[in-house]
């Protein structure tokens, strides 16, 4: 049954049915009570209590994909996801780990591992004891993962794992890390996955990144000094690790538009309550024309990245093709935020450039979703390469 619980002055949302709004509703209240009245102490920590992240595996928000026996709820249903993206960003939730957990690490935990590794590492995870990350960027590799210069060489029936790597997520408070290295002295060479326990001997923490915006997302470089790497860490096969984020690329994509588009609903929402509210010249600012059509256009926008969202969802949940789609909803997704956040700001006037009504730090943490997973020049050159035909510009 097609979902009917749909807000005032938005499209239909026909991929969601009655369970997905249930979730919604319970994600939305756990995010009001248990992260939004800690959001400016998180800022000034520049992290989040992990105290939070427990909690909510406790409500059964982390790693649901998992199966019972591993502590999920064996939930393999993109909907979901996209549900939790979104609220994190209508909430204006500064915390990054849903997504980071349930949509880019779990895949790979799920799906790249053995039993023996599922069964080792997965019931911390659901628990939320194990804080996860995945360190990919390097110094002089970001979106060009063929640059990735940290290297894994096999040595006495062990890998020994040296490089760097920067812009980690949960870099600081992260327990398992997946970190992609470049096998040597091997057969099989090549790009491959290695899942690393913070406490080996060689992993070392690097700076915390001081950034524009998500400053309770602890952001780090870390460090991997002739660090031995058991066998049995490894994921997905030697030489394998390209094309395992290459699959796990449209997935992450995908959920970064419904956060974008998460963003838009807050910023055209709170705008135009804010609009209505504002008297100046004794009457509210909201009826004037050069108020009332930015803000409808700035609505136009956020409703046609759903429905490009809307599809990429469905295609990738019925497992088809879907790399154009993709990178359309992010690029999308990413324009409808960052546009909206600038006209809740101007809007605003200069109350949206203080803190009293939080649209600032809104704002920066909007502007990242342009920037990563992936450029809007990459994207634009992919879809072109996909769409157009034409040959290949990188």
């Amino acid at each position: 049954m097609a979902s009917s619980t749909v807000p005032s002055g938005e499209l239909p949302r026909e991929i969601f049915e009655d369970e997905h709004d249930a979730f919604r509703e319970s994600v939305r209240g756990f995010l009001l009570r248990e992260a939004v009245p800690h959001t400016e102490a998180w800022e000034e920590a520049g992290l989040v209590d992990r105290s939070f992240w427990t909690k909510a595996a406790a409500q059964g928000y982390v790693g649901f994909a998992a199966t019972t026996e591993l502590g999920g709820a064996g939930v393999e249903d993109f909907r979901f996801n996209a549900i939790i993206n979104e609220e994190v960003a209508y909430t204006g939730t500064v915390y990054d780990n849903f997504s980071l957990t349930n949509d880019i690490v779990m895949p790979y935990l799920l799906e790249l591992t053995t039993d023996e590794q599922r069964a080792r590492w997965l019931p911390s995870v659901t628990s939320g004891e194990t804080i996860v990350a995945i360190a990919m960027s390097e110094p002089g590799a970001g979106s060009d993962l063929r640059g990735i210069a940290s290297t894994a060489a096999w040595r006495d029936g062990e890998w020994e794992l040296n490089g760097s790597k920067t812009f980690v997520t949960n870099g600081i408070l992260a327990d398992l890390v997946i970190v992609a290295a470049q096998v040597r002295g091997r057969e099989t060479e090549g790009l491959a996955l290695f899942v690393v326990e913070s406490d080996m001997p060689g992993f070392q923490r690097g700076r915390k990144l001081h950034k524009v915006g998500r400053r309770a997302q602890d952001t780090a470089e870390l460090f991997f000094e002739s660090m031995r790497v058991p066998a049995a860490n490894l994921i997905g096969g030697e030489g394998k690790g390209f094309r395992c984020i290459l699959d796990g690329m449209n997935a992450e994509r995908i959920l970064v538009s419904h956060e974008s588009i998460g963003d838009a609903r807050w910023f055209v929402r709170t705008a135009s309550k804010y609009a209505s509210e504002r008297i100046v010249f004794d009457r509210p600012i909201g009826q004037n024309q050069g108020i009332q059509h930015p803000l409808a256009e700035k609505w136009m926008y956020l409703e046609a990245a759903w429905l490009m969202a809307m599809k990429a969802a469905e295609l990738y949940d019925t497992g088809q093709p879907c790399g154009a789609e993709a990178n359309s909803a992010k690029f999308l997704g990413a324009r409808a935020g960052h546009e909206a956040a600038w006209q809740a700001i101007a809007t605003h006037g200069g109350f949206g450039y203080a803190k009293e009504y939080h649209v600032e730090r809104l704002f920066r943490e909007v502007s990242l979703t342009r920037l990563a997973p992936i450029t809007e020049q990459l994207i634009l050159s992919f879809v072109a390469e996909k769409v157009l035909d034409l040959p290949k510009s990188y």
